[in-house]
């Protein structure tokens, strides 16, 4: 059989059932091979990094592998900030690009270019195909890899000549891999000891916790030991149910102000991330003075990588939270589950003062004119369906939203991860995809939604039921914010504006932008109208687009 047909039936043998894409000339022999393969399903998007966006988001929500078509070298360079942050996110995804024929190699061929060393430095494996009898093998390798912990995205190059070339070598079919190890018994019983030893305990969280189903037996856990739960501050899944009086939200970016949000801790679990991701540089360590650190990952690359450990666990974290809390149940005094008592006691407390903080807060911003964050967000939440998904990324809106949403499970809640913005809106597609039956709500801010809004067209196109809603604010707060930052750590006396960091002059016309790609659009200008407007937009059943003026920073 020819090169191609080996590539789409290893596709077909491993379960996919959608490949995101951009085509162009040297994907013809994929493109035009898809009407054979009716079982997968193509969605086509305008720009390389919207496909590779909502693949990784894809793969985010179902936990299979997701599949990406590019175009050649300015295709692939378009997607690779897309794909640091799949990489960044862990997502399992094979990211193809079609190549020029080998044949032409040494004339320097229009668009040609070492496609495999431009992708390495953001993937797992770069891979160029150089005869079909690679193909099943480079493609069973390909699935592996991605998939094995931390699981991350794989690249393959596909020449075109290779593509249709002859092979004797069938398509591989899926290896059956049982990764979930089990904990070392020693490492649990010690873990154990440290944590019966603590007196004021707490838990950070990482994405492997959601993605491994593993948030139940946190939530056990962390009822049985009394300890406060923290997560990552940004992360692509809410691990830990938002609503639980445990729950303490998510921490800063830097070491010192980590530090202080663990103030008094004299135990700190962490289980399932890359623990920790800082932007501003802080002396000292994130772990407080004293206290002792114990750490679950399912691979070696993380255990122990930033910090040194009293104890490391490397096994899945569903089967290593179990046996902790399993353990620790049969192991704990009386006295000691009567302090885990008081101390949710005193969570629990505490979660209500920060309620009825937040509840002052959108009472106190409620009638501001453009709308404040906390309205808005009280607002939208108001009209959300309670089983809906909501696709994340807000950035400075980020707090208010998290005070305003619960997310029980982590399927309800789905953001970016890396730091590079134009995730939201690529990522509602797969999302979307991912999610068929259920309520979809993207919410974005306006210099974000610029990165990637040719997403709205594949929406329109594929008939994709979202509700994007766009806070417009006008400007790119976060890097107000940051220069403010930059200028009080560096001791820089300044009075200088905010230079190039306003986005009017024009004002971007999302409403307009919007109908121009075919979804319907309204734009809400005051608080009272937006709850009416996210309703109405749910109700149609076609993806539809609100932009919400927002105030600016103050």
């Amino acid at each position: 059989m020819r090169g191609r047909n080996v590539f789409m039936q290893s596709l077909v043998a491993h379960g996919v059932e959608h490949m995101f894409g951009n085509p162009g000339t040297t994907e013809s022999p994929l493109i035009d091979s898809l009407a054979d393969y009716p079982q997968i399903n193509y969605v086509v998007a305008l720009h390389e990094g919207v496909a590779l966006g909502a693949a990784s988001f894809y793969a985010q929500a179902t936990g299979k592998t997701a599949i990406v078509n590019l175009h050649v070298a300015p295709g692939l360079g378009n997607a690779l900030g897309m794909l640091y942050g799949a990489l960044k996110a862990n997502s399992p995804m094979i990211v193809t690009a079609g190549q020029q024929d080998t044949r032409m190699r040494l004339r320097d061929p229009l668009l040609g270019h070492d496609l495999a060393a431009m992708a390495a430095p953001v993937t797992k494996w770069s891979v160029q195909v150089e005869r079909a009898d690679e193909l099943g093998p480079i493609l069973r390798r390909a699935f592996k890899v991605a998939n094995d912990p931390p699981c991350g995205p794989v690249f393959v190059a596909l020449p075109i000549d290779v593509m249709e070339q002859e092979t004797d070598v069938p398509p591989a079919a899926p290896d059956r891999l049982y990764r979930a190890a089990r904990p070392d018994p020693e490492g649990v019983a010690e873990a154990t000891r440290l944590i019966l030893a603590a007196r004021r305990p707490v838990m950070v969280l990482g994405d492997d916790i959601g993605r491994g189903g593993a948030a139940e037996a946190a939530v056990k856990l962390a009822e049985r030991i009394g300890a406060a739960v923290w997560v990552e501050g940004l992360r692509h899944h809410a691990s830990f149910p938002t609503a639980h009086r445990a729950f303490r939200g998510a921490l800063p970016f830097d070491a010192a102000a980590i530090r202080t949000a663990l103030d008094g801790v004299d135990l700190v679990l962490l289980a399932g991330g890359p623990f920790f991701e800082e932007v501003w540089f802080a002396p000292g360590s994130a772990i407080p003075e004293g206290a002792k650190v114990v750490q679950v990952e399912a691979a070696y690359p993380r255990l122990g990588y930033n910090f040194p450990l009293d104890a490391g666990l490397i096994g899945d974290p569903l089967a290593a939270l179990k046996a902790l809390q399993e353990v620790v149940a049969g192991t704990a005094s009386a006295d000691y589950a009567a302090g885990a008592t008081a101390r949710l006691a005193a969570l629990d407390d505490l979660k209500q003062t920060e309620a009825a903080a937040q509840a002052a807060r959108v009472k106190k911003s409620w009638d501001r004119t453009p709308m404040s964050m906390a309205r808005a967000m009280a607002e939208i939440r108001a009209a959300t369906p309670g089983d809906a998904v909501l696709v994340e990324e807000t950035i400075t809106a980020n707090q208010d939203l998290a005070r305003s949403f619960d997310f029980a499970r982590p399927g309800d809640y789905l953001s970016g991860r890396g730091g590079g913005i134009g995730q939201g809106l690529a990522g509602a597609i797969g999302a979307k995809v991912a999610n068929p039956h259920r309520p979809v709500l993207a919410i974005s801010g306006d210099g974000s939604a610029m990165y990637s809004i040719q997403a709205l067209w594949s929406a329109a196109h594929h008939d994709l039921a979202i509700v994007f809603v766009i806070l417009a604010n006008r400007e790119y707060r976060v890097l107000k914010h940051n220069l403010d930052i930059y200028r009080q750590r560096f001791g820089v006396l300044s009075n200088k504006p905010y230079a190039h960091m306003d986005l009017g002059n024009p004002d971007l016309g999302f409403v307009e932008m919007a109908q121009g790609m075919g979804v319907a659009a309204t734009r809400v200008t005051r608080g009272e109208a937006l709850r009416g407007a996210v309703e109405a937009a749910f109700k149609s059943g076609k993806p539809h687009l609100i932009e919400a003026l927002i105030e600016g920073k103050r």
